[in-house]
């Protein structure tokens, strides 16, 4: 692996679909937002999207990452969403906070322990915006890992499938507005697209 990749474990495909992912999620942030700070949970080793998105402050987190990829413009900090601890920002402090194909890898349990994180330490007005794998695509992406087209250490790491009507609930859970929300597919509908306002 080198210090490039963007996820653990060698795919072919991955690079290709980070490009996807992060494609999909910055048509989705409006400009106004910016101007302020963005926050991208589960940046990976190599943070990819942070990279390639314009934004003033920038902050990625991940429980594998590569600190050598902090930059004056992006602080990369490590994190295990997982572990329940809290997010260390105070409230109020990002516009924007991202999730892109996070969530398969969390117990659905932590899920509504991290989300009323997210919306704590999103401003008024701020959006979260996440992407996961369709729930009909994870024998397709199981065999796509044993051709080497996607990371076979990723896809191992999956714990749960999110449809539309799963990630409404967990949101509604934790006290954001169903009508803030807007979901949809990407790449022909086999990843989901969400994003919800504070």
């Amino acid at each position: 692996m080198t210090k490039d990749n963007v996820t653990r474990g060698y795919g072919l495909l991955e690079r290709f679909l980070a490009k996807k992912r992060a494609k999909m999620a910055n048509e989705i942030i409006p400009l106004a937002l910016r101007t302020g700070r963005i926050l991208d949970i589960g940046c990976g080793p190599f943070p990819y999207f942070l990279l390639n998105t314009e934004f003033k402050n920038k902050y990625g987190m991940d429980r594998v990452v590569n600190i050598s990829h902090s930059t004056d413009n992006i602080n990369i900090g490590k994190f295990d969403l997982e572990s329940g601890s809290k997010l260390p920002f105070e409230n109020d402090f990002f516009d924007v906070i991202t999730m892109l194909a996070v969530f398969e890898h969390i117990k659905s349990e932590k899920i509504l322990i991290a989300i009323p994180e997210i919306r704590r330490v999103l401003k008024p007005e701020g959006r979260f915006i996440l992407t996961v794998p369709s729930p009909w695509t994870e024998e397709l992406l199981r065999v796509m890992a044993v051709l080497r087209l996607v990371s076979r250490d990723e896809i191992r790491e999956h714990k749960c499938v999110y449809s539309h009507r799963d990630i409404i609930d967990y949101l509604l859970r934790c006290e954001f507005e169903r009508d803030k929300m807007k979901l949809g597919y990407f790449e022909m509908f086999l990843n989901i697209w969400a994003f919800v306002d504070k």
